[in-house]
Order: structure tokens, then C-alpha cells, then sequence
């Protein structure tokens, strides 16, 4: 295996905005298709009197490509069909998630990328998952995520010297204090389980029933939770309709280094 392609993430809408309809776009916007409505309310709020349209790109088809263990040759197949790509970029959260790609509806990713393997939805979240990155409302539920509980500032998704958002003060202070007790965690369920058994929120204890964390999302084996760094080497479980779950969580690789704190 050279490379992963997966395909279902079409249906994730982007954006255009641009200064005439004749115009090729400048920006895009990738965003979790459940809030498409909402995202562009809240940048209608801003446009004011611009000149600027704002619409989903339906047009468009969103791709990722996680390399394999060939990943040099991934890069190669890359370079080869990326005249055919609309665009084709380094993920901008880590080396782990690949490359994004974006072509138009309909196009054949096998020719732009000959050593790939097309996957589904299901292998995407199964690679993140496992790698422990957020994606989305569900893993991100607004209101409730913080974004360095949420390892936002090692996937590129903050700025500690640009301003002014909504949380900046908190977000710098408890930056620079460099006290952060909780974050998610890619974990490890002793079997598989079945889809949507697990309801998002769900308490994770440890073996003595002290309050670990909690449960965030997953599918299978993997998932992604919320958990107090301070217990995170001890063993975890859940409780699914009365029977114990067991899980490991683990830091990932991608972190850097003297990060578990």
C-alpha cells in the first residue's frame, strides 16, 4: 500500500467568495457540513456592503490522502498527476493526515494518483481516530471545546500573536502559564464496538473509580477523549449499558516533544 485516497469526504461544502461571479475564487473555506448553514450566516454577519458572494462550492470534491509506508512514493505520485488536482496541499494539522486534495465532482482520482487506494469515511476517521485528531462538531463541540484542550495549538488551529478572538486572554494566559490538566487522547477499546453504542459525553473512570475524562467520539477500536493527563498512564474504562469497557490511551508520536503537559 502507497497511499490511502478517501473519497467520502465530498460532502464536506467549501465556499467561494470572490469579487464577481466571472472571477476565480480565492478563498476557500473547508468546513463540517452540519454547520454549512450557520457558517454562512456568521460570515454574512461581516460581509456588510462588500462586494463579496458567498456560496458553497458544490462543484468541488474534497479528498484526503494519508500516506502508507511507502510515503516517498506517494510524493512522487503526487507530483506526477497534480497538474489534473484543482488543489493539492500538505495537511495543514500534521505530517500523519497526509495531503488535502481538491478536484472537481466526478474526477478520477486514479489517474491524478496512480498508487493510491480509494477508501471510504470509515478508514478516514479510523486513521485520525487512531492518530488523535479532532475533526468536526462532534469531535469539537462548540461551546464546550477549548482550543488548547483540544491540542488546537499543535495542529496549527491558533496564533498566540494575532488578535483579537473571542477566548484570546484565556487562551494566551493559560498558554504561557503552560498548565493544561486535560486533553484529548486517541484511545484503545479491548474490542471493537458497535457503531454509535457509545454516547458522546460518557464518564471514563480509573480502575479505583476516580473521574478520568470523557468520551468524545470514535468508531471500532479507536476513539478520541477528553482525559486528565494525570491518569492517563493508569487503566480506564467505560460503562456501556451496565458491563465495563476497557481502554489505553496513549500520546501520540505527532506531539512535540516534552508536550504531555
Amino acid at each position: 500500500l502507497r497511499g490511502v485516497c478517501f473519497s467520502d469526504l465530498v460532502g464536506v461544502p467549501f465556499f467561494r467568495l470572490h469579487e464577481s461571479a466571472a472571477e476565480e475564487p480565492h478563498i476557500l473555506l473547508e468546513c463540517d457540513s452540519d454547520v454549512l448553514e450557520a457558517v454562512q450566516k456568521h460570515l454574512r454577519l461581516y460581509k456588510i456592503r462588500r462586494k463579496v458572494d458567498i456560496a458553497p462550492c458544490l462543484d468541488l470534491s474534497l479528498w484526503a490522502v494519508v500516506p502508507g509506508e511507502r510515503a516517498g512514493d506517494v510524493a512522487g505520485s503526487l507530483a506526477q498527476g497534480a497538474g489534473q488536482a484543482l488543489i493539492l496541499t500538505p495537511d495543514p494539522r500534521t505530517e500523519v493526515m497526509g495531503w488535502r486534495l481538491v478536484t472537481k465532482k466526478g474526477a478520477d482520482v486514479s489517474e491524478i494518483i496512480p498508487a493510491s487506494h480509494i477508501g471510504n469515511i470509515e478508514d478516514y476517521h479510523r486513521h485520525r481516530y487512531k492518530q488523535g485528531i479532532p475533526e468536526g462538531v462532534k469531535d469539537l463541540p462548540p461551546g464546550v471545546a477549548l482550543p488548547l484542550e483540544s491540542n488546537l495549538a499543535y495542529l496549527n488551529g491558533v496564533s498566540f500573536t494575532k488578535g483579537c478572538y473571542i477566548g484570546q486572554e484565556l487562551t494566551a494566559r493559560t498558554h504561557h502559564m503552560g498548565v493544561i490538566r486535560k486533553r484529548l487522547l486517541p484511545v484503545q477499546f479491548s474490542a471493537p464496538l458497535p457503531k454509535d453504542s457509545i454516547p458522546e459525553g460518557t464518564e471514563i473512570f480509573t480502575e479505583s473509580g476516580k473521574s478520568a475524562g470523557k468520551f468524545r467520539a470514535g468508531g471500532g477500536e479507536f476513539g478520541i477523549a477528553l482525559l486528565r493527563l494525570a491518569h492517563i498512564n493508569e487503566p480506564l474504562c467505560l460503562n456501556i449499558a451496565g458491563d465495563k469497557v476497557k481502554l489505553t490511551a496513549n500520546i501520540p508520536e505527532w506531539w512535540p516533544k516534552n508536550s504531555s503537559k
